[in-house]
């Protein structure tokens, strides 16, 4: 369900890429060192996302240096860490483990039942730390299998859960920002969530596995409907986003909110397009 929120590479200065992918090796290490290669494969741009904008809000000490690794074996990469690198590695490894169950659950995929099985005992310790966290996460999974399972759910109720996910994942303390970052958490949820049953209706209908889309899809407008509701989602996003107090890194956060997030998207529907065109031949 991840994988949207990214830069546009293309728009973005070759030393802002350098930060932001700074960012990234600085997670995927923290993920090896805490939960080893297991963990590290769950590492998700779009957790590197939410370090940055934490860290741009927050701006706590963060650690600069360098190091080679199996990605990049013959050359030194700089990377960056602070304590939000931390936070986020736990909040991947979390996510990942509750992912794995859903997609088990759904679509009885072997691999994740397996790899459900790897992260459970890694993830122990991160669930008694944010016990509160760990609990609402868990209620809310359930709630939305339960919703999925109905087949009755209509698109914003479903996308709505997930928004609600996405806020326990952000909101990482209590303070004057709280507010605006759980909007901003929620509406991104939302965003990402509908990105991902827009992505995958097609193969959802030929599965017979749940889509909320899957009603609209033989609209005669759906793809406008669709893009409609995703403008909006990131509209309400952004504004939030706008509120918060970031300096540090604000155009790298700037280019996966205007930009960045909807490169999937258009490859999606440039993809969609073709293969429609190509049928009507």
């Amino acid at each position: 369900m991840f994988g949207y929120v990214i830069v546009n590479k293309a728009e973005m200065k070759f030393k802002e890429f350098d930060v932001y992918h700074s960012y990234y090796c600085g997670l995927c290490r923290k993920l090896k060192e805490k939960y080893g290669a297991t963990g590290q494969i769950s590492l998700s741009y779009d957790m590197t996302f939410l370090l940055m904008l934490l860290s741009g809000l927050y701006e706590p000490e963060t650690t600069k240096s360098s190091s080679k690794c199996i990605a990049h074996p013959f050359e030194e990469h700089v990377t960056r860490s602070n304590v939000f690198t931390d936070y986020m590695a736990d909040m991947n490894v979390l996510f990942a483990y509750y992912k794995c169950q859903d997609d088990w659950e759904d679509e009885k995929k072997l691999y994740k039942l397996l790899y459900g099985k790897a992260l459970e005992g890694k993830t122990k310790k991160a669930r008694e730390i944010y016990q509160d966290k760990y609990r609402k996460i868990d209620l809310l999974m359930h709630d939305m299998a339960e919703a999925e399972k109905s087949g009755k759910a209509d698109i914003d109720t479903m996308a709505g859960l997930f928004g609600q996910i996405m806020v326990q994942i952000v909101v990482c303390k209590e303070d004057e920002w709280t507010e605006n970052l759980a909007r901003f958490a929620f509406y991104l949820g939302k965003f990402i969530y509908l990105m991902d049953a827009y992505e995958d209706v097609e193969e959802d209908i030929r599965k017979g596995t749940y889509n909320p889309l899957k009603k609209i899809y033989h609209n005669p407008d759906f793809e406008e409907e669709c893009r409609t509701i995703l403008t909006m989602m990131m509209s309400e996003c952004c504004k939030e986003f706008e509120r918060l107090p970031i300096l540090e890194h604000v155009e790298i956060l700037r280019n996966v909110l205007y930009s960045g997030v909807w490169c999937r998207y258009e490859a999606v529907r440039e993809k969609r397009s073709k293969v429609k065109e190509k049928d009507h031949e």
